[in-house]
């Protein structure tokens, strides 16, 4: 069970990268929302793309995103799986979810957006890094307790509905 969970974890992170892949398609400003402020601004400035786009991509990202992801870890830990119980749901969907982050934190921010040119925009080029320690930090932190937040009211949800 915890070697298919793991899998399951991939399997989401794989969902990740091509969600990031079909963002960037036509350049790293398709998904300009995940920048900083400042970077967004200069994105503006530059003629690159408007307010309205990036906060149209932002929204997008999310009605795709969350419920998808939700929907992927639920099939994946209560139909595949067949969790019935808190605990048991709990922990598969944490693992789950921490795979994932840590294939979004150590292979996307970490070697694709950190060490190759695929998530740079041009003329923004001195805010590097995009990601800063303060981000980094940020997303552990998020990644590590937000995580078994969302598997515990997830697990929660569902044992409303099991029971």
């Amino acid at each position: 069970m915890i070697i298919q969970t793991i899998l399951e974890g991939l399997g989401l992170g794989v969902l990740l990268v091509i969600v990031c892949a079909v963002g960037i398609r036509k350049g790293a400003v398709g998904m300009a929302h995940l920048y900083s402020p400042e970077v967004q601004k200069r994105c503006v400035k530059l003629g690159l793309t408007t307010h309205a786009k990036i906060k149209r991509n932002a929204l997008i990202f999310k009605a795709v995103c969350v419920p998808g992801y939700i929907a992927y870890v639920l099939v994946c830990v209560y139909a595949v799986n067949g969790a019935r119980g808190f605990v048991q749901g709990f922990w598969q969907l944490l693992a789950i979810l921490s795979v994932m982050n840590l294939m979004d934190r150590l292979l996307i921010d970490g070697y694709w957006g950190g060490h190759t040119n695929a998530w740079e925009i041009p003329g923004t080029e001195d805010l590097k890094p995009y990601i800063t320690a303060l981000d980094k930090g940020k997303k552990w932190l998020f990644g590590t307790v937000g995580m078994a937040v969302i598997a515990a009211v997830l697990s929660g949800i569902m044992m409303i509905f099991i029971h």
